[in-house]
């Protein structure tokens, strides 16, 4: 009989997650396996954040010239799409390769494929049938599967990102912020978008009285919202593709050049056969403690998108691999504690958020004070010609901490996380004000968020 491979530690995915549990590993002199059914390096590098924010800087620019058009500029700014992929690729080709070397200059041996457990101990990948005396899932997530007639005709964030030209007209499933941040694109760049979703809203994880401002601009760049619609297929036609939904008990259509899912997405675990370990999960991932160990098994771990206590923000997966990694190292020697994690819809102008959202701050705190407010005729958004700059800031009002932060604003990816700090350090309203910032900035018109008669 076939002697089997054993690892001390088998990791499943090569995003941040996997990659900063792994090198932990093998650093403690642990013998270390990896394995990926997709290209090495994760989904943030080669097919999420990182390019897509190669791709929206150049829809930003098109956007502010746009905003200046007869205000000392011409007319909008011409984008090249092709050389825009072009300039993206020189930073995502060789990811999976160097990756790959990483691996090698480490001592860890890799897989392409992903396994399938056979038992607690054992998996099967490439053919070969593999055991270790831990394991980390790191597989991220997946698009969700939307089941309807003509689903195959759906293109995913994967299809935009990698795309040649921008189609005239295309529809989205999803308003998530996925699904926002591409259509701002699209339309930016002349495409002519229409996004339906289910539910009464768009960007449900995200302040409302923001969200609503938001969308509100969008449609004046002319993107269609339909609401509250139940779509029921997509047909194939000649040069478009139909989407048949119902709105109000009424059927109705529309056609595109595009159909893209953006309804979310789910852990990526359905093909591990993780019921064969004895390994629980639900529609949130891998079910795990605060030592991000799973809990009905004690030699498994999970850490990044496809953990329970996750966010799916790639910095919060870099620091769940750390933990992980430790606690595979040392167990339980490592607590993940969340920390005030800043998030962003990166659509023109960005949305931002840190901590409590307004429900939930009601909830938590006997009163909140919230200073909230329209800051479209301020100095920074007047100097852009820009008609949307607003703010919600949640306080504890016993305390006078700073609780929750959410910015709509051409800079709010980069000043949410002053609000960050603030939150992490459980800075006062008073004590956040009396920093000095740099004028004329955006960072100091914080400060003037928190002032009461506004």
């Amino acid at each position: 009989m076939k002697e089997i491979k054993h690892y001390d530690v088998f990791i499943i995915g090569t995003g941040t997650a996997g990659q900063t549990a792994a090198e932990i590993c093998v650093k403690n002199n642990l013998t270390v396996a990896i394995a990926d059914n997709r290209e090495f390096g994760g989904t943030c590098s080669t097919r999420g954040c990182d390019p897509k924010k190669i791709l929206l800087q150049f829809t930003e620019m098109v956007a502010k010239s746009q905003l200046l058009v007869n205000q000392g500029i011409s007319q909008k700014l011409q984008v090249n799409w092709k050389d825009v992929q072009n300039f993206k690729r020189i930073y995502t080709d060789d990811i999976p390769s160097r990756t790959e070397n990483n691996f090698s200059d480490l001592g860890i041996d890799y897989y392409h494929q992903s396994p399938i457990f056979q038992n607690g101990n054992e998996v099967l990948v490439e053919g070969k049938l593999i055991s270790a005396d831990k394991f980390v899932i790191a597989s991220g997530m997946i698009p969700r599967e939307l089941h309807m007639e003509g689903s195959a005709f759906l293109d995913t964030s994967d299809d935009i990102l990698n795309l040649e030209k921008i189609p005239k007209t295309a529809t989205f499933i999803g308003t998530g912020y996925v699904g926002i941040e591409f259509a701002c694109m699209l339309a930016t760049m002349g495409c002519k978008v229409t996004m339906i979703e289910n539910g009464p809203k768009a960007l449900i994880q995200f302040d409302e009285y923001l969200v609503n401002k938001l969308v509100a601009h969008l449609e004046t760049l002319g993107i269609t919202f339909i609401f509250k619609a139940e779509v029921l297929s997509i047909e194939k036609l000649t040069k478009n593709l139909k989407v048949n939904y119902v709105l109000n008990g009424e059927s109705l259509s529309v056609k595109s050049r595009k159909v893209y899912n953006t309804a979310g997405r789910v852990p990526s675990i359905e093909m591990l056969a993780l019921d064969n370990a004895n390994v629980k999960f639900d529609k949130s991932g891998v079910l795990v403690n605060d030592f991000l160990q799973s809990v009905s098994n004690p030699n498994f771990y999970a850490c990044g998108d496809v953990s329970s206590k996750s966010l799916a923000l790639s910095p919060l997966a870099g620091l769940q691999g750390y933990i992980v990694g430790n606690n595979v190292v040392k167990e339980n020697s490592k607590e993940f504690e969340v920390p005030a994690i800043s998030s962003t819809v990166f659509s023109n102008p960005q949305l931002s958020s840190v901590g409590y959202t307004e429900e939930d701050a009601k909830k938590q705190f006997k009163k909140i004070k919230i200073y909230k407010g329209d800051a479209s005729h301020w100095y920074n958004a007047k100097k852009e010609n820009n008609p949307i700059y607003a703010y919600k800031i949640l306080v504890n009002e016993r305390t006078s901490v700073i609780i929750g932060a959410h910015l709509l604003s051409s800079e709010a990816n980069e000043t949410i996380n002053l609000f960050s700090i603030a939150i992490q350090q459980k800075m006062t309203v008073l004590q956040f004000k009396k920093q000095i910032f740099t004028y004329p900035s955006y960072s100091n018109d914080l400060k003037k968020m928190l002032n009461d008669e506004e």
